[in-house]
């Protein structure tokens, strides 16, 4: 299906505010989420939770021919926000000794990583995780960007294994030696997900629903693997396939197979569970106290995130009110979504766009935690300093 016009009347629903009488705490955060709808995504979701409770806000529809709100239980896919859903299990298994985050990846993927000035045997699996590795990105390969760019429609069902995927990247040159730089590499998740096979002789996908998923009864997250379908409720993901023109009519995008990100960004889940997941995670109750300073233990993203710095999986970035959150985005056709928590757990929130070719979340971000409604046409800008391009191809 192709999306006709986007121009849809943006309004914020906000459950249990009129009851309560916060409006106000949450105006700047329905201020953004509007303005981005103006700027013409068809809709966003959004959930806070704090001190204060339970915050559900939308703006625009879920559907542009039906004209159905977003709704709080809505699924959609969440991108490279699945990234630390990865890192924790692996983090999980080095406190059980099952391996070292210093271990080589050649110690578990012999031979794997080779080609072109790769070399397993020099890059460890921290750097996998804080994407010092230098491993070439698969997703900026010309040939899978025309396969997921232009030509998304006639290969949207296509199964891309691990393997290949890896392969993919062999064939060309690492961006720099190991530990010398910092580039964001879906590569480096891939080879996370195999290692967490080889390790335990389960795929990643079983580790994680067993370590997180179940855990913490993360009832509406799942791992797809090859599977287009979306489960149900869910709304229409819109996509312009990376376009350049702003022309472009979007597409429908809800279905597709999702086996091209993997454990670097495969998931699909809710604003309630981000929330629960993030919560959990950034207070500790995922991990021992090594593996969290592990998992915080940032490095410099060398001017690629401004102003961010990157742990094992998830983000530290300074905000403007001087409020620092542990975040991370992430894209896919079809859906840009954020999930943020601050440094001791009991503020968190999560927000996606159920359209990908423009959107500023860390305008959302700036406006839930520092009350700073967005001016002008922030909407209509790609976030610089979050992660949210590694996914989108862009």
């Amino acid at each position: 299906m192709t999306a006709g016009a986007l121009a849809v009347p943006a309004s914020a629903a906000t459950a249990g505010d009129a009851a309560t009488g916060r409006h106000d705490r949450h105006a700047a955060t329905r201020s953004a989420m509007e303005a981005h709808v103006r700027a013409g995504i068809p809709g966003v979701l959004g959930q806070a939770r704090d001190a204060g409770g339970t915050w559900q806000g939308s703006a625009g529809v879920a559907d542009v021919d039906t004209g159905r709100a977003r709704l709080p239980q809505d699924r959609f896919r969440i991108g490279s926000v699945s990234k630390v859903f990865t890192s924790v299990v692996l983090l999980q298994l080095e406190a059980e000794g099952k391996l070292r985050l210093d271990d080589s990846v050649d110690r578990w993927l012999p031979g794997v990583v080779r080609g072109n000035g790769h070399d397993g045997r020099k890059i460890t699996v921290r750097q996998l995780l804080n994407h010092t590795s230098g491993i070439y990105n698969y997703t900026e390969d010309p040939g899978l960007q025309k396969l997921l760019g232009p030509g998304f429609l006639e290969h949207r069902y296509d199964t891309h294994t691990p393997g290949d995927l890896v392969k993919t990247a062999m064939g060309h040159a690492p961006d720099f030696r190991p530990g010398e730089g910092w580039h964001y590499s879906n590569t480096n998740y891939i080879l996370a997900g195999m290692i967490v096979e080889k390790v335990t002789g389960h795929p990643y996908a079983k580790e994680i629903e067993r370590r997180v998923i179940r855990p913490l009864g993360l009832r509406a997250t799942t791992l797809p693997g090859t599977s287009a379908k979306m489960p149900d409720p869910h709304g229409t993901a819109y996509s312009k396939v990376h376009s350049e023109d702003p022309a472009t009519k979007p597409v429908d995008a809800t279905e597709l197979n999702p086996s091209w990100g993997g454990a670097a960004g495969e998931i699909i889940s809710t604003t309630g569970d981000l929330n629960r997941f993030y919560g959990a995670l950034v207070d500790g109750k995922l991990l021992p106290r090594a593996q969290q300073r592990e998992l915080q233990t940032t490095v410099s993203t060398r001017g690629e995130m401004p102003g961010a710095r990157y742990g094992l999986g998830i983000a530290e970035i300074p905000l403007s009110c001087g409020v620092t959150v542990w975040s991370h985005t992430g894209g896919i056709h079809g859906s840009l979504t954020m999930a943020a928590s601050t440094a001791d757990g009991k503020h968190t929130a999560a927000f996606n766009l159920n359209g990908d070719w423009t959107g500023d979340l860390n305008a959302l971000a700036e406006a839930e935690y520092c009350g700073k409604a967005p001016s002008g046409d922030a909407a209509a800008r790609t976030p610089e300093r979050a992660p949210q391009k590694v996914m989108t191809l862009r």
